[in-house]
């Protein structure tokens, strides 16, 4: 007990509270061997599978890493490419970065629609990522600082990963994607302008965004204002929307070209994509009827 802490209990309540059967401690290696999902938080999920995670797949355990591990496995997001996952087959999967699938809810819901055809004659997204989180003391900047194109085919990882989520419901979608990083601990945005291969209008493109109950629609435009409101009406303070997208930014040039701009929920969508992942690996026939659970969580408006 720490000092200057005093802690009343009732002997018979302590009495049973000692006679428990406490859990024990695992070592990692065990405690993977008696697990049904393990999911991976690290920046070294690759690393991890080949040192470990590799030995166990045949045991029926299920793999999860989040973010830029390209190559761990399956990319996945929920809502999105649930029709390409086989259970058969996944034993890992590799849910997206909070940006990516930011991305992927756009043209997902925009340029494809729920028949996935592809009406996207090409994709531009810039990615304007807040420098660290609120928890991070380090890396501040005290200025935007851009980022470098280091794929010559898709500009950044984001692109790419889109690109490579989508290809697994067999589509080869235009995708080109550019970063920077910003002074601000809040939230990413994201300015996209998406050319379709057939005519459009804006109340389709806005009817389209209203119909998907992952993706917010709001009139703030602060990404600190958004940010807000999810610290206080969202789910332990995350929003779990795949994006929130600007009613005022919103344009359609031509009849084809669509632009606009929103923001990325911290990642609120990737943990959601990873409950999912899991529901999915414990029972395939029922993950979504479970998932459904958290419907009440997502929001139509910020």
């Amino acid at each position: 007990m720490r000092q200057g802490v005093k802690l009343c209990v009732d002997k018979a309540e302590w009495r049973r509270f000692q006679n428990l059967d406490m859990e024990p401690c695992y070592e990692a290696e065990e405690a993977i061997e008696r697990s049904s999902v393990v999911i991976d938080c690290t920046p070294v999920g690759n690393a991890n599978k080949e040192k470990c995670y590799d030995r166990y797949a045949n045991n029926g355990c299920g793999f999860i890493a989040q973010g830029s591990e390209f190559g761990f496995g399956k990319m996945y997001a929920y809502g999105i490419n649930d029709a390409a996952l086989d259970r058969e087959t996944d034993k890992f999967i590799q849910v997206v970065s909070c940006n990516t699938h930011n991305l992927a809810a756009l043209i997902d819901t925009i340029a494809l629609g729920p028949e996935k055809e592809n009406n996207l004659q090409e994709g531009r997204f810039v990615c304007m990522r807040r420098a660290n989180d609120l928890s991070e003391d380090s890396q501040f900047l005290p200025a935007p600082e851009v980022g470098k194109h280091d794929d010559n085919h898709f500009g950044t990882h984001q692109g790419r990963d889109a690109h490579y989520l989508f290809k697994t419901l067999g589509l080869d979608l235009n995708i080109f994607s550019s970063a920077l990083k910003l002074n601000t601990q809040y939230m990413h945005t994201i300015h996209f302008d998406m050319i379709l291969r057939r005519p459009t209008t804006l109340n389709d493109v806005i009817h389209r965004l209203k119909a998907n109950s992952k993706i917010a629609l709001t009139n703030k435009k602060s990404s600190a204002a958004v940010f807000s409101f999810g610290r206080d009406h969202g789910l332990f303070g995350r929003i779990l929307n795949q994006t929130v997208v600007v009613n005022q930014s919103l344009a359609l040039r031509g009849d084809r070209e669509v632009v606009g701009m929103c923001f990325t929920p911290q990642d609120g969508n990737s943990l959601l994509s990873s409950i999912a992942a899991a529901l999915w690996f414990l029972d395939p026939d029922s993950y979504e009827k479970k998932i459904a659970a958290l419907g009440s969580c997502f929001f139509s408006e910020i």
